[in-house]
């Protein structure tokens, strides 16, 4: 039963709206307005944002949606309507980064074009770089642009007849023209997040994503993004940092308006970082770094000193070291760290409070055999035991990665590698379900011992992961609320005015973040469940007035009593339980 109460009070993201409303569509005149749109649930691609910001530079009216979560083909077709009535756009670019959002970026587009068949279709990213030529079969895409996408999306919004990097419907594509490295890229940053974004519920959405270079040198077997796809697809031979000037910009841009940063690129010296971040105070944020290779103890200092708190991630490629070596000496997988300096990073860690250390990699890489899944087995117990979290997942099937094109080669199969056979994958794929095509060993004997052991180990880092933060409360346990952050909109500023319903658009919608970063949204005068993903109503007003009874350091049973709730006591304690364990609320 108790169970039952926390999972009815877990803290959940706002949902949708199910009703549309919207303004008849206006003549389109000049380069504006453009609608970016995110192919995936989620937040789908940053990308989006560099480029929002580079066209508001230029004078184009740019917008984006970073970040929804519609399943069904009516629910996407209901929101494409919205947004299109919303800013009656000229032209709307698709981002296809990632490979597993092709159903859905064919989805979207053919739901702008029912709503108006008028708006031109672009699509852009890694994946629509990979297949434009299967893509612009489909009539609801007009033009792919492959490669760096700002000044081609520039040049198309302002109505060139030969766009770089940019090809149309029955044409040929031309030669990459507009290749960005450090000497072009200054201009490349986010700005006008206060003018991008449709609604505070799609920019509480962005996690602060921040690139400090692009491209990659590495050849991993499993990666679409590898060098000769980078070489191929961005014309980019080696991986490049951007100048500290348009690093430090994102920062400015995204400081005030996010509570994490987060980065994924390896190179950058401290000196580069304390360039990028001068004059910007991240005291109060959290920071994830996602990397590979052993970090130096100088960036560990750097991050623990610079961020409230951080959070390391460190890529070993797979956990069996004799394994990772072997790919490493086989020229298909980056360099990684040893198991010694995986303990190395995790004990220097530990003299900072204010860091954590993850280590991830992959099961199932090619040339495992019986005494390469025991050490896997091994080293995640003993990163567990360490008290660090083990990021561990199956191989998946990446379109241009080698494994995928050539799975027979290391004796595996895969489950897709051509452009209609992902799409055919996705489009079978029910609402909900993301998973995503797989590789395997042919052997059968070998892919059950990998099976069986991955099995083994997800469920290990899945419980080490869901209970090392959950608190053991009694009555007398003393807590205080530590959200760092709790802010006010109206329904209307939080969904935007093209989904809120008019008559609740001045409803009061409360934003609660904590230090983990965990979300809650309350609307306690809206009935439930006019919005799932949000708490409403008595709910709502249980969970914020729990929160105030916490406001200064409180024992449980103290503030129990003091919450009064028609959904009882046992309710309000189950409410304590679930705001502690996610740090809502903490020991004081």
């Amino acid at each position: 039963m108790e169970g039952e109460r926390r999972r009815s009070l877990r803290l959940r993201r706002v949902g949708r709206a199910r009703t549309v409303y919207g303004a008849p569509m206006r003549d389109r005149r000049g380069p504006s307005p453009v609608l970016l749109l995110g192919a995936g649930t989620g937040e789908a691609t940053c990308g989006i944002l560099y480029l929002a910001g580079f066209l508001r530079r230029a004078g184009v009216e740019a917008y984006v949606r970073l970040h929804d979560d519609e399943g069904s083909s009516k629910e996407i077709a209901r929101s494409i309507e919205a947004l299109v009535a919303r800013v009656r756009p000229r032209l709307v670019g698709i981002s296809l980064k990632w490979f597993h959002h092709v159903h859905r970026a064919l989805a979207l587009a053919r739901a702008v074009k029912r709503v108006d068949p008028t708006v031109e279709i672009v699509m852009g990213g890694n994946s629509a770089s990979s297949w434009w030529r299967e893509l612009l079969t489909f009539d609801c895409v007009d033009h792919v642009i492959f490669g760096d996408g700002e000044v081609p999306l520039l040049a198309l919004c302002e109505g060139d007849p030969a766009p770089p990097n940019c090809v149309s419907r029955g044409g040929v594509k031309p030669p990459l023209t507009y290749v960005q490295g450090p000497g072009n890229s200054d201009g490349i940053h986010y700005s006008h997040f206060d003018e991008v974004f449709l609604s505070q519920r799609d920019r509480h959405a962005f996690s602060g994503w921040v690139a400090p270079g692009k491209g990659c040198a590495e050849t991993c077997l499993y990666c679409g993004g590898a060098r000769k796809n980078q070489k191929e697809v961005f014309g980019r031979v080696d991986p490049y940092l951007r100048s500290p000037i348009g690093v430090r910009e994102d920062h400015r841009e995204i400081a005030p308006r996010t509570w994490q940063v987060r980065y994924d690129f390896s190179g950058a010296s401290v000196a580069f970082l304390d360039a990028a971040w001068a004059g910007v105070d991240l005291s109060r944020h959290s920071c994830t770094w996602f990397l590979w290779g052993r970090p130096s103890n100088e960036l560990i200092d750097a991050l623990a000193r610079t961020f409230f708190q951080v959070y390391v991630v460190i890529d070993v490629g797979c956990f069996s070291e004799r394994q990772r070596l072997d790919l490493m000496r086989r020229g298909v997988l980056k360099a990684c760290a040893t198991d010694p300096e995986v303990d190395e990073v995790i004990a220097y860690s530990r003299r900072y409070p204010n860091v954590e250390v993850e280590v991830s990699g992959i099961a199932g890489l090619p040339y495992a055999s019986a005494a390469t899944l025991e050490e896997e087995e091994r080293l995640v117990d003993a990163v567990i035991a360490r008290g660090c979290v083990a990021g561990y997942q199956r191989l998946e099937a990446q379109p241009g990665a080698a494994v995928t094109d050539k799975a027979e080669k290391f004796g595996m199969r895969t489950e897709a590698r051509t452009f209609s056979e992902f799409l055919d994958y996705f489009e079978r794929r029910p609402p909900g379900d993301s998973s995503v095509p797989m590789v395997r060993f042919a052997e059968d004997a070998l892919e059950e011992a990998v099976a069986e052991t991955a099995d083994r180990v997800l469920e290990r880092a899945h419980t080490y992961r869901v209970t090392r933060r959950m608190v053991a409360l009694t009555g007398r346990t003393r807590l205080r609320k530590a959200a760092p952050i709790q802010q006010t909109y109206t329904l209307g500023a939080w969904l935007g005015t093209h989904v809120a319903p008019p008559r609740l658009a001045n409803e009061a919608v409360t934003v609660v973040r904590s230090r983990l970063g965990t979300e809650l949204v309350c609307a306690p005068s809206v009935r439930a469940p006019a919005f799932p993903g949000m708490s409403q109503g008595e709910e709502a007003r249980c969970l914020l007035a729990t929160l105030d009874a916490f406001a200064a350091p409180t024992t449980v049973a103290t503030a129990a009593a003091a919450v009064r709730s028609r959904l009882g006591p046992d309710v309000v304690l189950a409410a304590i339980q679930a705001l502690a364990d996610d740090r809502f609320l903490e020991p004081g």
